[in-house]
């Protein structure tokens, strides 16, 4: 399970500077124009877990594989997007693959970099974004609601379905996202919603952009921006891409040392992870052995079973029971066997919930 999260933002803000960063990757053109990403980039990053690190250097596997996050830089969008402006719609389709949005807004004053609306405003900026997903939303519900009328002429449980996506509509209309509208116990609803993959119904991140005098501490549009992150209970993250992009092609060693002068402890890469992750409700578990130590994304709360199915669906289908020890236990000891002696090493059945930082062997039977 890759988490995947897609980039939005006006033109200027930081979104190809920080994709640039984040990827170690410099193909995400950046320049102080409108437009310039003409194609939406995506590039599957390792998601950097110590954990992983230490059970590497503990099991000398032939292969280490990290869990992973799909990010997806979108072209800048400004006002009447949805209806074809500047670079037009055809890149909100492209955010309506993600789980999440991060939505990057500029909180830096620099005169050399134009904004598109004269001015650094954050929450006017949010607003626009915001609205453009929302008009999205509204016309791919309209044209649901029409095929679901049609489809409802004699039919009741039909026509209850619609009725409903009717009252999705009028909620949009009002100017309110997806997300705050209450979902009904209705399959043939429920099932429309799922295929809509509504751009207002997702996780949003916001990312306040700054420059580097205001890393540490943020300045007045950032306490705005994560305010209003607070107050809508989203992901929140503070970043300066320009010194995270400044990062790349440094011996790590270096970048410490440089985040280090600024007062910081991690990268930005980490925290929009770690944010990515609680925003989603996502955790990871470990396998270890000769051959392999992997990270696997699950979601918090699930049962072993579902666990076990991210590796294999056999794995799910045929669950027997799992093996299980707890990341400290695991590094604490000389080995598993070690664990199975000392009674760390446990065996769970399919009730069992997967804690972040378990590492498991399943057995199953197909």
């Amino acid at each position: 399970m890759a988490l995947s999260i897609g980039i939005v933002g006006l033109p200027n803000v930081g979104k190809s500077t920080l994709f640039n960063a984040l990827t170690k990757a410099q193909n995400a053109q950046a320049a102080n124009y409108p437009f310039c990403t003409i194609e939406p980039n995506k590039a599957t990053v390792a998601v950097p877990d110590a954990r992983v690190d230490q059970l590497t250097a503990k099991a000398h596997p032939k292969k280490t594989i990290y869990a992973s996050v799909d990010f997806i830089d979108i072209a800048g969008l400004v006002r009447g997007a949805s209806k074809g402006e500047g670079l037009g719609n055809q890149f909100l389709a492209n955010i309506r693959e993600c789980a999440a949005i991060l939505h990057v807004v500029r909180c830096f004053e620099d005169g050399n970099i134009t904004h598109v609306d004269g001015s650094v405003d954050p929450l006017r900026d949010i607003d626009t974004i915001e609205t453009e997903l929302v008009l999205a939303d509204i016309q791919s519900v309209e044209r649901r609601l029409e095929r679901m009328l049609k489809m409802s002429k004699g039919n009741k449980d039909a026509r209850a379905a619609a009725d409903i996506m009717a009252a999705l509509l009028a909620h949009l209309n009002e100017g309110k996202a997806a997300k705050t509208f209450a979902l009904p116990d209705n399959e043939l609803f429920l099932a429309a919603w799922r295929e809509l993959g509504l751009l207002t119904a997702k996780p949003v991140i916001y990312c306040a952009n700054v420059d580097e005098e205001a890393v540490t501490e943020g300045n007045d549009f950032v306490k705005r921006v994560e305010a209003l992150a607070a107050e809508r209970a989203s992901g929140f993250a503070l970043i300066c891409a320009r010194l995270e992009e400044e990062l790349q092609g440094l011996a790590e060693e270096e970048q410490l040392e440089m985040l280090s002068s600024y007062g910081i402890a991690e990268s930005g890469l980490v925290r929009i992870i770690r944010t990515g992750y609680h925003t989603l409700g996502l955790c990871s578990y470990f396998t270890a052995g000769p051959d392999e130590v992997r990270a696997w994304t699950i979601h918090t709360g699930w049962k072993a079973p579902q666990a076990a199915g991210v590796i294999h669906t056999d794995f799910e289908r045929g669950f027997i029971r799992a093996e299980v020890i707890s990341f400290e236990d695991y590094m604490s000891h000389e080995s598993e066997a070690a664990c199975r002696a000392d009674g760390v090493l446990r065996v769970e059945g399919k009730d069992y919930v997967v804690q972040d930082g378990d590492v498991m062997h399943f057995l199953f039977n197909v």
